[in-house]
């Protein structure tokens, strides 16, 4: 029987990032991970295949609409969707690949099989028990169904089966205009797909800032999607490989059905922690079945830690990611910290989205005094000349101090842009300090210091 100073169970961005900090500390290090590869959700069936599949789509969408304009002459090309999946798949196994190779160069053990927790201390793994003086959960998420709706992954999908369609279906229905949804509907739209998205709310994109959202919606709306919001879906009926999806508008309670060829159910996530018998060892959960822990990712029982979607927070990779490191700093004695009003949120649909911090709702409704710097890139030269002039840049400052407090970006590379703002909140950093700070040109970064100009005396290229 073998023994660790940390076990880790699941290899996912916190799993595997929370691994290689602790053997990168000195620790005996093993992770437990029951799929034929590594990187957990993000990796797999997530973050990465969608990437590949977004900007496949996206280089379609470039060839269809602006290569003509460029002097780009000859047919648009057509789709092979086989090859498609095949590069998606590829991009997959290079990444999950270099999970393995990070492994073996930390000299971290990869305990194959799916773990349970049978005693403090302890983790087993099919018939093998091994010790552990410090056990980190961090397995994740699973999609999250409404009730009344049975997945198949073939008609009816989570964003699992919206990654492997043995074709691109005619129409498709999104059920949640959250990130999943939107993303892979983007993606269907560029391939032909109909794609209506039917959401329960009344905006798109929940906890977003709202003008950001209005914007958002109608840009897709623009790019072919169909919205239908402020509807209840009621259950989704599958015959003749066709899916009719019965949902009740609640302002007026009236009744109304649509059939497509493919559902996908994009209704959020929630933590899997399956098999792991949290009950027997009397591991606290939330209301909502996150495992409880204190400010140091600890349980109520000592020796055993939760990280990432499993606990409260953003089910984000990047937040997984740093209290992976946060929480073997604190199994190695230091005293780390994470800040949470600096995490920030993409969408990576074109234009992508990103945001950090406060919107104008909280803000107001924590009655804060603020100001508002925007800067549109239609001002923006690089963006003009790339055929990306919408969208804008959205700074919040505080109205006496100029401290920056949220920002909120929809245009082109918007999911990098958002992180030199994210780094001058972390310092505290007011808008002038973005605002005479020199930015190379032509960049789409201008646009940040432009809006960040607009929060003082005025933008100069609007």
């Amino acid at each position: 029987m073998s023994s660790y100073d940390v076990i880790v169970i699941g290899a996912g961005p916190g799993g595997y990032v929370s691994a290689i900090r602790c053997a990168q500390l000195g620790m005996k290090v093993a992770v437990v991970e029951g799929r034929e590869t590594l990187g957990g959700t993000c990796l797999n069936v997530g973050c990465i295949p969608s990437k590949a599949l977004l900007h496949a789509t996206h280089m379609l969408h470039e060839a269809e609409h602006n290569f003509a304009e460029m002097g780009l002459k000859g047919k648009a090309p057509s789709v092979d969707w086989k090859q498609m999946i095949s590069y998606k798949e590829k991009t997959v196994g290079q990444n999950t690949g270099g999970i393995e190779f990070l492994f073996k160069k930390n000299k971290i053990d990869w305990l194959k099989g799916w773990g349970s927790i049978p005693a403090a201390g302890k983790v087993k793994v099919g018939d093998d028990v091994y010790d552990a003086k410090n056990i980190i959960i961090a397995s994740g998420s699973e999609a999250s169904v409404l009730p009344g709706i049975e997945v198949d992954e073939k008609t009816v999908v989570t964003s699992t089966g919206a990654l492997t369609l043995p074709k691109v279906p005619k129409s498709l229905v999104v059920i949640g205009a959250g990130v999943i949804g939107l993303e892979l509907g983007s993606v269907y739209a560029r391939l032909g797909a109909e794609v209506t998205v039917i959401e329960y709310l009344d905006a798109i994109t929940p906890g977003m800032d709202a003008e950001i959202a209005r914007q958002f919606q109608k840009m897709l709306t623009k790019q072919g999607l169909k919205f239908t919001l402020g509807a209840a879906v009621q259950g989704v009926e599958v015959k003749n490989n066709k899916a009719t999806v019965s949902y009740v508008v609640r302002k007026d309670e009236s009744e109304h059905t649509i059939t497509a060829d493919t559902v996908l159910v994009a209704t959020g996530r929630k933590p899997y922690t399956t098999g792991l018998c949290l009950d027997a060892l009397g591991v606290a959960l939330t209301e909502r079945g996150q495992i409880k822990t204190d400010t140091s990712y600890a349980t109520n029982v000592p020796g055993i830690y939760a990280i990432g979607d499993t606990i409260e927070g953003p089910m984000l990779a990047h937040k997984a990611e740093d209290e992976g490191m946060a929480v073997a700093e604190v199994i190695a004695g230091q005293k780390p910290h994470v800040n949470y009003g600096v995490i920030p949120g993409v969408i990576y649909t074109h234009p992508e989205v990103s945001n950090v911090g406060e919107t104008e709702e909280t803000l107001k409704a924590a009655g804060r005094a603020y100001k508002v710097g925007k800067f549109p890139f239609l001002g923006n030269a690089r963006a003009k000349a790339n055929f990306a002039g919408d969208g804008f840049v959205k700074l919040l400052v505080d109205a006496q101090t100029d401290r920056i407090l949220g920002a909120h970006i929809i245009g082109p590379m918007a999911g990098d842009l958002i992180h030199e703002i994210c780094v001058a909140m972390e310092f505290g950093a007011a808008a002038e300090d973005i605002a005479r700070t020199c930015h190379a040109h032509p960049t789409y970064s201008e646009a940040v210091r432009e809006a960040a100009l607009a929060c003082g005396d005025g933008a100069i290229h609007v």
